[in-house]
């Protein structure tokens, strides 16, 4: 099985407003990135897609590691929280949990592929998060001109 680093971040202008996701895969010595936009949204839907569009991408199964500066989506992942709001019919306090739509495509997602969910500070050191970042300001920036 093929490992690859996915690296995530998605971003707002408002919350909700424009918006934009990035991600970039990396396997060995081979790099793509790929992003893309809403003109309303918010940031944690942003997060969630820049996660589900980078693992859609992959062709074949693949061991994801997958960076993200987004405690929602890595602490919902790794916590279990996602799990617990999919036995309670997607109803956390009474209330229908937001963005279960795309909890859902994730979820399809992660049974394709075996996915590590790691969380990285963000605006930091780490180059990759830097440049995602980038590229989903970008994004929602079309919106905006």
């Amino acid at each position: 099985m093929s490992v690859v680093d996915i690296y995530t971040d998605g971003a707002c202008s408002g919350n909700p407003g424009p918006g934009g996701w990035a991600a970039i895969l990396k396997s060995g010595d081979v790099e793509k990135e790929i992003s893309g936009g809403e003109e309303l949204t918010t940031n944690n839907r942003m997060e969630l897609t820049a996660a589900i569009e980078a693992l859609a991408a992959l062709r074949r199964p693949c061991e994801v590691n997958l960076y993200s500066d987004s405690r929602y989506l890595v602490d919902s992942m790794t916590k279990g929280w996602v799990y617990s709001w999919q036995k309670r019919n997607w109803v956390k306090q009474g209330k229908a949990v937001p963005n279960t739509d795309l909890w859902l495509r994730l979820l399809d997602l992660i049974r394709v592929h075996k996915v590590r969910f790691i969380w990285v500070k963000g605006h930091a050191s780490n180059p990759y998060n830097n440049r995602c970042d980038e590229m989903a300001v970008a994004q929602w920036r079309r919106f905006k001109d």
